[in-house]
């Protein structure tokens, strides 16, 4: 993650800056994450990011896939900016059976 983040090449919307601040107790360090993270501007979201999202949704949960509404807008907006997506989260690989996305990946990242 390092390598990708000093070369500048990471990408965020406001949706995984939520996730990634949620459930940090400790109000200090949610305060250093906040502002590390606001060295990032957020993508911006389209309304077709959320009309693409609902169909990767459909098209996932047809195979028997499921997922949440923010992985499937994180594969939309990765979509249509194409990019690769950098998480640890298994459910990705499933989506990759089915949707039309790159993941980067993780142990290259550290």
């Amino acid at each position: 993650m390092r390598i990708l983040v000093t070369q500048g090449i990471v990408e965020i919307i406001g949706p995984i800056r939520q996730e990634l601040l949620s459930g940090v107790r400790e109000h200090a360090q949610y305060g250093r994450l906040r502002d590390l993270l606001r060295t990032f501007p957020d993508l911006k979201i389209e309304t077709g990011d959320y009309e693409e999202a609902a169909t990767f949704y459909n098209r996932c949960r047809s195979k028997g896939i499921r997922g949440s509404a923010t992985d499937f807008l994180i594969c939309a907006v990765a979509v249509r900016h194409d990019l690769a997506i950098f998480s640890d989260d298994r459910d990705f690989l499933g989506y990759q059976k089915v949707l039309p996305i790159r993941l980067y990946p993780v142990d290259q990242g550290d």
